[in-house]
């Protein structure tokens, strides 16, 4: 399974790959990776663009998953393969920007969807599996709202 999440609220600034999450940022991290561990995920690996808001929101969202982040900079681009950066491995989080997050599950899935700042896709084997919005996720964090729809879609996609 693929897990794509977009970077979460970053600060305004230059230099771009120097901007910092905000406070909302590390929240909407944070919760990315509680609803992650709520939902069973056990991630091999998680790849994140180096840009720093993007490797903020890995490193937050990957610790209550006790998950490796390495910075790869293919996911800072504008356009990358997922499946080739995640080639060997089963379960993989994949951090990065807009457009070229979204674009990616479109390739992937056929699906045109718009990741928002924080927000989440699952993909499996070709099939949009999961779509989550910061607040989505935070409710699947607090074992509350979509968690049980969610956890039935994982399940489903698992098959």
């Amino acid at each position: 399974m693929l897990w794509l999440l977009r970077h979460a609220d970053a600060a305004d600034g230059h230099p771009d790959e120097a901007r910092p999450l905000t406070p909302r940022g590390f929240e909407q991290a944070r919760l990315a990776g509680l609803a992650l561990a709520q939902l069973g995920v056990k991630p091999q690996l998680c790849l994140s663009s180096p840009k720093r808001r993007a490797a903020e929101t890995a490193r937050t969202a990957c610790a209550p998953l006790g998950v490796e982040v390495r910075l790869d900079a293919a996911l800072a681009a504008c356009a990358y393969d997922p499946e080739q950066l995640a080639a060997g491995l089963h379960d993989v989080i994949l951090v990065g920007h807009n457009p070229a997050i979204s674009a990616a599950v479109q390739a992937l899935t056929g699906a045109r969807v718009r990741l928002r700042k924080g927000g989440i896709a699952a993909v499996d084997r070709g099939e949009l599996a999961l779509l989550l919005t910061p607040r989505e996720l935070a409710a699947v964090a607090a074992g509350t709202g979509p968690a049980a729809d969610a956890e039935d879609s994982q399940r489903r996609a698992r098959r």
